[in-house]
């Protein structure tokens, strides 16, 4: 399967997850709005995702997978399925003696997690019932991740991609038929969450004895290959998760600025989640597992060429999609989540705050992008070295910029960092010779650049001349439906005339499979 493809199948399945998911948030922004039970039930839903996406996504899937990889290419697939069982059972045992301290110490947690709580007993007391609720959600979704690596090194994208789509339709099944019988929403919420890392794991337990890669549980015993895996998931747990840590860092100190801002942070986020996640994640799931077995191969021109693909494909689908959140960051809010309790005064704050993160979401993809060029070499201890640094400068410009710019100082933070974060995995690649762009991609991106401002000026005159915040609900959807498909078009014809991309070339790469160093 060629990686543009590849690419494609990880990309639809999580885009029909976004979708959902912004259902889920409409759902939660008319219920809960962004006040005091909203802000609880969001850092109990940060928590179990942020371990997750630090051992599970993050470390442990960028230590697995070229491991991994290697005994497929080399050992065979007996030896391949034997050492998953033995990392299966060592995460399970790892993440569920994990779960219960924290449990155990949940409150005191909570102070760490979010400190400005502690201002408001009931809230800080809702925030811990249902953090207690949501993070057994780690212990299965870290196996869920496991099994994931799995099928993504055996380049059976579908089922992964697809897993996550079970959880919004747990939580939207529960905010639906929980929520009446449960002492709030978020307690509704919270349940479904704790389901859905269930249903996740059957699912994938399912997909892989489908496969041919049945995990067959065992006695957690560590040998060799397990201490190899342990020792590079150690600095892997920054220098992938990164992102995450500087997301754990804006949660705390949001808390301490007013009320309602983790909700303001949380759902402008999750709007700058979907172009992140279609397209930075699908990118990075399908770039990882190519790379590490491309670079098993004899031939390293191909995984040269694979790097710079996934550059030129994160690059040409993200740009645009900054330049529209930037442009339309308010407007968008108001769409999706003004309604209910949800109000003006939330539509402001949001849009900032999504406006500002746009800009650096082109970083937030190649950091997915360029993060596997080492992951796939076995080389974890750099991108550590710069994840401390990006999260030192996170915390020094929050710190500076808090004070007078409130929430928008800590997305203005975190989009610096994370641009300062892409810039040097980028400078170290090249300055080794594990990235050399390639003609075409030099070629590209100056056009890439100019077809995306053009589309950026075509909405902004659309959103100047026919944008009204106090229209009917169903006038702004139609005036957003027509801008977005408007921009659409406005990008993909410059786009094919300026040579930015070549639509003949993307046809015909979906339907061919690997791609020879000389393409």
């Amino acid at each position: 399967m060629s990686l543009v493809r590849s690419i494609a199948t990880v990309s639809g399945f999580t885009l029909i997850s976004r979708l959902l998911g912004f259902c889920r948030d409409i759902l939660i922004a008319g219920m809960l709005g962004a006040g005091g039970i909203a802000d609880a039930f969001f850092v109990a839903f940060k928590f179990p995702n942020l371990f997750r996406r630090l051992f599970g996504e993050g470390a442990f899937s960028a230590a697995f997978i070229p491991l991994l990889a290697g005994d497929i290419e080399k050992r065979g697939l007996d030896v391949a399925r034997e050492f998953a069982a033995r990392a299966m059972s060592m995460l399970v045992l790892i993440t569920g003696f994990l779960v219960a301290i924290i449990e155990i110490i949940m409150p005191w947690a909570m102070y760490v997690f979010a400190p400005g709580f502690a201002e408001d007993p009931e809230k800080f007391a809702l925030a811990v019932e249902l953090s207690r609720i949501t993070f057994p959600y780690l212990a299965f979704i870290s196996a869920v991740a496991l099994m994931s690596g799995v099928l993504n090194t055996l380049h059976r994208y579908a089922a992964a991609a697809a897993a996550p789509i079970i959880l919004n339709i747990c939580l939207i099944g529960a905010l639906l038929g929980l929520a009446p019988i449960t002492e709030t929403p978020a307690h509704a919420l919270a349940w479904g969450v704790a389901l859905a890392g269930v249903a996740q794991f059957i699912f994938l337990v399912i997909a892989c004895k489908r496969a041919g890669f049945a995990i067959k549980w065992q006695r957690p015993k560590i040998d060799d290959r397990v201490k190899l895996l342990g020792k590079r998931m150690i600095p892997g747990m920054i220098g992938a998760g990164v992102y995450q840590i500087n997301l754990l860092i804006d949660t705390m100190l949001a808390s301490l600025v007013s009320d309602g801002a983790v909700s303001w942070l949380y759902y402008a986020d999750r709007v700058q989640q979907l172009p992140l996640g279609v397209i930075g994640i699908a990118i990075g799931t399908a770039l990882l597992p190519t790379l590490s077995r491309q670079l098993q191969g004899t031939d390293p021109a191909v995984a040269m060429y694979s790097q710079n693909r996934g550059i030129e494909i994160a690059l040409l689908l993200t740009l645009p999609a900054a330049v529209a959140l930037g442009v339309m960051g308010i407007p968008v809010i108001n769409v999706l989540f003004e309604r209910g309790a949800f109000g003006a005064s939330e539509t402001q704050m949001t849009g900032l705050a999504l406006t500002i993160f746009a800009f650096g979401l082109p970083a937030s993809v190649l950091v997915k992008v360029l993060a596997p060029g080492f992951f796939a070499r076995e080389d974890t201890k750099t991108p550590i070295r710069i994840g401390i640094f990006a999260m030192v400068l996170n915390i020094v410009l929050i710190i500076v910029l808090m004070p007078q710019f409130g929430h928008l100082g800590i997305a203005a933070a975190t989009s610096t960092s994370v641009w300062v974060n892409a810039f040097l995995l980028g400078y170290l690649l090249r300055k080794r010779g594990d990235l050399t762009f390639d003609a075409r991609l030099l070629k590209r991106v100056p056009r890439i650049l100019i077809t995306s401002a053009l589309m950026g000026a075509a909405l902004w005159f659309a959103i100047d001349m026919f944008w009204q915040n106090d229209a009917t609900s169903i006038t702004r959807i139609l005036i957003m439906a027509t801008c977005v498909c408007g921009g659409i078009a406005v990008y993909a014809l410059s786009a094919q005339l300026l040579g930015a991309t070549s639509f003949s070339e993307l046809k015909a790469t979906l339907k061919r499979g690997k791609p020879t160093a000389q393409e």
